[in-house]
């Protein structure tokens, strides 16, 4: 049996669960935008790439700018537990990079939330989740 035969249908499955993944995750992110929406809190910004990380969504509740780390899982546990304290570094990292270019700096009022969307697309937005960090 020729090994690259084997090796190319496992390449293209971990591709399409790949793909499969990134859809789910922009889903999830349209819908955690949308739930802000109806509470009057605009988008200002949608996967900000910085040096340090990536922010989900970068959202504006009147003066206060509200970094919003998007996670999707079975359930609301899950999708609560795969957040690491590593990750949270480089989202803090990247929202000082975005805050640079902020009139206030690091002055500007803001928090961070954590959205949890659930396997039925279900949303819970845990307000200044990292408030012990």
């Amino acid at each position: 049996m020729n090994p690259k035969s084997t090796a190319e249908p496992a390449r293209a499955s971990k591709q399409r669960r790949g793909r499969r993944a990134y859809l789910s995750g922009l889903a999830a992110e349209d819908s955690v935008a949308r739930d802000y929406a109806r509470r009057d809190i605009t988008e200002e910004r949608r996967r900000y790439r910085a040096r340090q990380g990536e922010i989900d969504l970068v959202m504006r509740d009147g003066a206060t700018l509200v970094f919003v780390e998007v996670k999707k899982a079975a359930s609301f546990d899950r999708a609560a537990e795969s957040l690491s304290e590593q990750q949270i570094m480089r989202i803090c990292g990247a929202a000082q990079e975005y805050l640079a270019n902020a009139p206030d700096g690091l002055m500007t009022d803001m928090r961070f939330d954590v959205a949890l969307v659930d396997a039925q697309g279900a949303v819970r937005i845990l307000e200044n989740a990292f408030g012990q960090y």
